[in-house]
């Protein structure tokens, strides 16, 4: 922790702040999109199908 004198004699204490570590999930993230995509386009056209059949 930093501690830094002021005028008047005041202290102030900065907290140290944690090393940023940077997460790769492009490929997983692409994966789960994928597979919202294929289930949508299955339930849309499944939702098609039956108003078609039904009228």
């Amino acid at each position: 922790m930093s501690i830094t004198k002021e005028e008047g004699g005041r202290l102030n204490a900065f907290a140290q702040e944690p090393r940023i570590e940077v997460l790769n999930t492009g490929s997983r993230l692409g994966n789960g999109i994928r597979l919202f995509l294929l289930v949508g386009t299955v339930l849309l056209v499944t939702l098609i199908a039956y108003t078609l059949r039904i009228s």
